[in-house]
């Protein structure tokens, strides 16, 4: 089985802008998903790897983040998800997981060639992401219960584009677990 790792994209989120209630309302339902993928890696003793945004903080850590988010319309799900020791977490300043961050070295050092994406939004931060997972050549895979965006409009038009232009398999964690058990 080729090395995979499991990214947990803008999880730490504050839902603190327009559209943030209905984003909130939306990732409330694929913690859990994201949990079981989470466990099923930790059981395999593969990588799994916080990708964040910023917030704008140019000065923030990880902490901060985390600090943050507890304050806010997001704590119970920052709270339910938070990482673990041996995970990794890498701040990024816009909306895709490799633009100006350590990730594809990252990736490379753990000799992945495998990423499961999961998080938040998948019309904007998942698809960029999924995007240049893409133009670096690693092999993508995207549980659809564990993407959420605003609407259920915009996540199902992301995933429609995820899977039909890039060609990345949409399926269940559940699904995805069964296929990779050992």
């Amino acid at each position: 089985m080729r090395k995979t790792a499991l990214l947990i994209i803008d999880m730490f989120n504050d839902f603190d802008f327009v559209g943030g209630d209905d984003l909130l309302r939306h990732t409330e339902p694929i913690v859990e998903p994201i949990l079981q993928l989470k466990r099923h890696f930790k059981d395999n003793d593969l990588p799994v790897i916080y990708c964040n945004d910023n917030f704008g903080q140019w000065k923030d850590s990880t902490e901060d983040i985390v600090r943050h988010v507890e304050s806010s319309n997001g704590r119970d799900i920052a709270k339910r998800i938070a990482p673990e020791d041996k995970e990794y977490f890498i701040i990024k300043p816009r909306h895709s997981a490799f633009y100006g961050t350590q990730l594809d070295i990252l990736l490379r050092q753990l000799d992945v060639e495998k990423i499961v994406m999961t998080g938040v939004a998948s019309d904007i931060c998942i698809l960029f992401s999924a995007n240049d997972g893409y133009m670096r050549e690693y092999e993508l895979h995207v549980p659809q219960d564990c993407v959420a965006a605003e609407t259920d409009k915009r996540n199902e038009s992301a995933l429609t584009v995820i899977h039909e232009t890039l060609g990345i398999p949409i399926d269940a964690a559940e699904a995805y677990i069964e296929q990779t058990k050992s």
